[in-house]
């Protein structure tokens, strides 16, 4: 004969077993702080501030000046403006665009030149040679028309516009549009001479 035992009583007892198993878990999870939490939202308000260094431009109140020293292509240029005693009035309020040119332009200069005009007896010259390259105002690329434009040396620079293409005396404008407080640089691959002034003579 075979007895057959119900299994009712052992599903009730591992039901109740269960039951206490998860009784402490819940407990012990209700009874976590709520402060707990970590918030993982991002405060807009907190986001990096992005690196202005890249743009030196971007940093108020940088004058022509001071956009010509940190960008690192004008060395030769700032040089020659503090041997000119011109940094300080390229550092006021303006406002001035200057055709800036770059180091490889100075470079590009008969072997020697450079050397002459940052001498204080060339100082003169210097601020001819220096001063041709800035004109009174704000003038942006959207603004140059083709013509002759005045500069503070006293005589005009040959400008030409083409299909969106800017030559100053033949130099050709590499980048137009460097902001500064005071002013606007466009930089340029070539130094302007103005007319009379012969730098191989020095």
């Amino acid at each position: 004969m075979r007895f057959s035992l119900s299994n009712k009583p052992f599903r009730k007892l591992a039901g109740l077993c269960a039951a206490l198993l998860i009784l402490p878990v819940a407990v012990a999870c209700d009874n976590q702080p709520t402060d707990t939490v970590v918030d993982t939202t991002v405060d807009p308000t907190e986001a990096v501030t992005p690196d202005v260094a890249t743009d030196p431009a971007a940093a108020e109140g940088d004058t022509i000046v001071d956009v010509a020293t940190a960008n690192g292509s004008f060395n030769t240029l700032v040089a020659a403006l503090q041997a000119a005693d011109l940094a300080e009035t390229l550092s006021g309020p303006g406002p001035y665009t200057v055709f800036a040119p770059t180091d490889e332009a100075f470079a590009a200069l008969p072997e020697g030149v450079l050397d002459k005009l940052l001498l204080p007896e060339n100082k003169e010259v210097l601020t001819q040679i220096l001063t041709y390259h800035v004109v009174d105002g704000a003038v942006t690329a959207a603004d140059l028309e083709t013509g002759m434009v005045p500069t503070l040396e006293g005589n005009d620079v040959d400008v030409v516009v083409d299909a969106g293409a800017v030559t100053v005396n033949g130099a050709t404008v590499v980048q137009p549009d460097v902001t500064a407080s005071n002013g606007v640089i466009h930089v340029i691959d070539t130094v302007l001479i103005p007319e009379g002034v012969d730098p191989a003579a020095l």
